[in-house]
């Protein structure tokens, strides 16, 4: 495959839409991270607009993958090849990185996983999608009400001498004891490592609770970036954590790869990509509420210029009538979900 040949992979939460470009050598050309901000079409869009203003002319995308809690909707307006959920794609771009990884450590602004690999196959995993007391969120809260920018967060941490005891179960109960904390005088690097104590006991006893932490460890996700967390993780497990290179991205990373196996499995397939131009294309999305059952299932309908591109939504597949994105085996995530069943 040639130099100009590229693997295209988004990883769409919602908080950030990570976007990663692949040359055909494994290098990161490019890494993307834009805030979301409750607008992942526009957001897709303006990801691509970026992206097309960095490759060159002769530059191809031969393979798409998508990942996140909207992957589906990313899937429909780039016109993936592969659909995967998150585990498997933040699994995939760690063992690529060290095969010898054995846990994965997720931290994002508004949910966290765990996931363990042993011998290269996923064998469990955890999510933590209900308390902000483990996310990324809870630290930019807390950031903002002692004043400091979050980007200082860790480097202060790192100076406390004394750490405070703080109560992590419950971001409410950490924020009213860390307030309590500062009117009996604490300094506040001691009260910010006390934070990162909480946040890290936090997602222990919830997220990796009852798991086999294993290293080599890896620590992935925007909170990765936060040299507080990382230490308080090292003395709670009391092991080394290493944060890969593009961690804040390792998503859309694993599913630039997933796409490239897929590519590499079927060299004959040529992708589904809609070209970099989409980035001026008009989308719509609407939604109805289906009247045939009780079920009253409310089914979302993308369109392209009035072109209906895909359904998703309903239980019984009535309205699903138009493919999205295709799974390895030639069916849309949802239908295979359906035949496994």
């Amino acid at each position: 495959m040639g130099e100009d040949k590229y693997f295209l992979g988004v990883d769409v939460g919602s908080v950030s839409t990570n976007i990663v470009l692949l040359r055909s050598d494994n290098t990161v050309e490019e890494a993307l991270y834009l805030r979301t901000q409750g607008r992942p079409m526009q957001t897709i869009q303006e990801g691509i607009k970026l992206l097309r203003t960095k490759m060159r002319d002769s530059a191809e995308i031969v393979g798409v993958g998508t990942t996140g809690s909207a992957r589906q909707l990313a899937a429909t307006l780039l016109g993936a090849d592969v659909v995967k959920n998150e585990i498997t794609a933040h699994a995939v771009a760690a063992s690529r990185v060290n095969p010898q990884v054995q846990t994965i450590l997720e931290i994002g602004g508004q949910d966290s996983k765990i996931i363990i690999i042993r011998d290269g196959v996923v064998s469990d995993f955890a999510m933590n999608t209900v308390c902000a007391a483990g996310t990324g969120s809870f630290l930019d809260q807390q950031a903002a009400r002692l004043s400091i920018p979050i980007e200082e967060f860790g480097s202060l941490a790192l100076q406390a001498k004394h750490p405070v005891q703080i109560a992590g179960r419950c971001s409410v109960f950490a924020e009213s004891d860390m307030i309590h904390k500062q009117q009996l005088g604490h300094p506040l690097p001691d009260i910010l490592a006390g934070l990162c104590q909480a946040m890290v006991r936090n997602y222990l006893n919830n997220v990796g609770k009852n798991k086999d932490i294993r290293g080599p460890i890896f620590f992935q996700g925007g909170v990765a970036a936060n040299p507080g967390i990382c230490k308080a993780f090292e003395n709670e497990l009391g092991q080394s954590i290493i944060v890969p290179e593009h961690y804040d991205v390792m998503g859309a990373l694993g599913a630039a790869y997933l796409a490239q196996e897929k590519a590499g499995r079927r060299p004959e397939t040529r992708t589904g990509f809609r070209g970099l131009h989409l980035g001026e294309t008009q989308f719509q999305a609407k939604s109805f509420e289906c009247s045939g059952c009780a079920n009253r299932c409310e089914v979302v309908e993308i369109m392209q210029e009035g072109i209906s591109l895909a359904r998703w939504g309903d239980r019984c597949g009535k309205w699903s009538t138009t493919a999205g994105a295709r799974t390895d085996a030639g069916l849309t995530e949802s239908e295979e979900e359906k035949q496994r069943a």
